[in-house]
């Protein structure tokens, strides 16, 4: 295992890093380092323990929320014979299928823009 050393909030640290993770630990050092600074700069916290603590409880909630988003993402569907402006469907597609497919663009045409 190999150490490698970084700076977070302009402290360093000597980290243990497994062979061919260096680019993906400095990744997370970089992030862990943007998180805590943000918190430090708008002033409202000092205490660097104070500010480790939130910068963590943050990028493990947005880890979160992008975990949630991934799983409720439908599966990619198989190609389906439908024209998504007027819901025609063809004769020999699915009736379930196109019923979903309606009711996606039922969903998606109140929202204006995808995420």
């Amino acid at each position: 295992m190999k150490q490698i050393e970084v700076q977070i909030m302009g402290q360093s640290y000597l980290l243990g890093c497994p062979d061919g993770g260096e680019a993906q630990l400095r990744e997370a050092v970089d992030r862990v380092d943007a998180a805590m600074c943000k918190i430090r700069d708008a002033g409202k916290v000092k205490a660097r323990d104070r500010i480790a603590v939130l910068a963590s409880l943050n990028l493990a909630f947005d880890l979160a929320a992008q975990q949630a988003a991934a799983a409720a993402a439908p599966a990619p569907a198989v190609a389906v014979a439908a024209t998504a402006s007027t819901g025609e469907t063809s004769g020999d597609t699915d009736p379930q299928a196109a019923q979903l497919i309606q009711r996606l663009d039922q969903a998606l045409a109140g929202d204006g823009h995808l995420l």
